[in-house]
């Protein structure tokens, strides 16, 4: 226990060994939608559903032991939303490309991130960002992950408005994920340790009689999943796969890398790990796990991995250090046998956890100085592309492309990076392959 808190250095980041392991268990059981999403999307490919779930599973634990144990950092990472569904809906059914095809794509992604991660191209990213976007993205993702909770608890929904609530929010899984909101809030407010896993804890078992908590069944037995089931020769095909491929390859590239940037950066501010340049302790290496969890996916046959949001909840509960996110992926690894079990996890019992966190995230907000506008719009039109956009990326785009115009145009360039020019010039090329998409 010692050595673990000595290696950990739990002491000096204000912590203690059951804090870090409850963090964990949050974190992970906020991630576990995604070993049954992340196979349910990517099946819609062709793919084994089987497969895809033992290869999201090794992958999450994988990647999420290099970010605990190399840098010492709290969170967790696993197959992306938003990039699986690009994966599947947009590279494979829309533009008529096999999943093999796209697995190739995102295998340079990585080897590219790897690259970048070995000559510090990415961390000098983390580092250029001006810090009332760093408060900005922190604020955002709160904002961002707590939409996330009410929509997957089918709280809010589309409709004539694009957003509205549920007409029917008081019964079914809306009305449980509510319930669960104020149960947790309550505990919370007591100042009840492990509010939020208690919280969830109680919404999935209240969400058994309702119907919303079902036993998903299955086997208990992992599956292999894919390996090297690359098809490089379908690239060179014809001149349109070609291009098709690097347009590809950049929008993998660009959406994962500032996702991972965004979710870093507010995440480690919410845990007051952020040195007093504003930089991340130990980012080289956990940019590296994001590299690593990327290419070792694509091998064994899943979309792009990255730092997930859902980290901040196990943040919330108290996690500083890596032994949050080794327990997490301990919790990754043992889920290869419980697949029924975790895949019957309701969407409305993480949903209450997701929308407590955001309250949490959001604080940083107050600290962005809103009478210079310089700061406040770029700040405000940061958090407001999160939520809009729905896309952390895009946020993070909106931002700082503002700042670098509003702060150039007005007599204050010199308040901008160089590193950030270099940004906006691929912030204007990623406009530009996407509209050829």
């Amino acid at each position: 226990m010692n050595r673990l808190s000595k290696f950990f250095r739990l002491e000096e980041r204000g912590t203690d060994f059951r804090t870090e392991i409850m963090a964990g268990i949050i974190t992970f059981m906020t991630m576990a939608y995604i070993l049954a999403v992340n196979p349910s999307v990517l099946a819609a490919t062709g793919m084994s559903f089987e497969k895809v779930f033992s290869a999201t599973a090794i992958v999450s634990a994988v990647s999420t032991l290099v970010m605990g144990i190399a840098a010492n950092l709290p969170f967790a990472l696993s197959a992306g939303m938003g990039l699986n569904a690009f994966f599947a809906y947009t590279v494979c059914q829309g533009l008529g490309y096999s999943w093999r095809w796209a697995l190739t794509a995102i295998l340079c992604e990585g080897i590219i991130f790897l690259i970048l991660t070995f000559f510090n191209i990415r961390e000098a990213i983390v580092n250029c960002i001006p810090g009332c976007l760093k408060k900005a993205i922190g604020a955002g993702i709160g904002f961002y992950i707590a939409f996330i909770g009410l929509q997957n608890a089918g709280i809010v929904v589309g409709g004539s408005t694009l957003v509205e609530l549920n007409e029917a929010w008081f019964k079914g899984s809306a009305g449980v994920a509510m319930l669960g909101l104020i149960v947790t809030s309550i505990l919370l407010v007591k100042k009840v340790k492990s509010a939020i896993l208690i919280g969830m804890i109680f919404t999935a078992v209240i969400g058994i009689p309702f119907g919303v908590t079902r036993y998903a069944g299955g086997r208990f037995l992992p599956s292999a999943p894919y390996f090297f089931p690359f098809a490089f020769d379908e690239i060179f095909r014809s001149g349109k796969s070609v291009f098709d491929f690097f347009i590809v390859l950049f929008t993998f590239l660009f959406v994962d890398m500032f996702d991972t940037v965004g979710t870093l950066i507010g995440c480690a501010g919410k845990s007051g790990i952020l040195r007093e340049d504003g930089s991340i302790p130990n980012c080289k290496e956990a940019l590296l796990a994001d590299a690593i969890g990327t290419t070792g996916g694509a091998i064994l046959g899943t979309s792009t991995v990255t730092t997930f949001v859902e980290s901040a909840s196990g943040v919330a509960a108290g996690g500083r250090t890596g032994l949050t996110a080794v327990t997490a992926a301990v919790l990754f690894l043992l889920s290869l046998f419980l697949e029924p079990l975790f895949a019957s996890i309701p969407s409305a019992a993480t949903a209450p956890a997701l929308v407590i966190v955001g309250v949490m995230m959001a604080s940083p907000i107050k600290e962005i100085d809103f009478s210079d506008f310089r700061e406040a719009i770029p700040a405000f039109l940061c958090v407001l592309f999160m939520v809009c956009a729905y896309s952390i990326s895009d946020g993070i785009m909106f931002g700082l492309l503002s700042y670098v115009i509003i702060n150039a145009l007005t007599g204050r360039s010199e308040r901008v990076e160089k590193m950030a020019w270099v940004l906006v010039a691929l912030f204007v090329l990623r406009i530009v392959t996407k509209a050829l998409v």
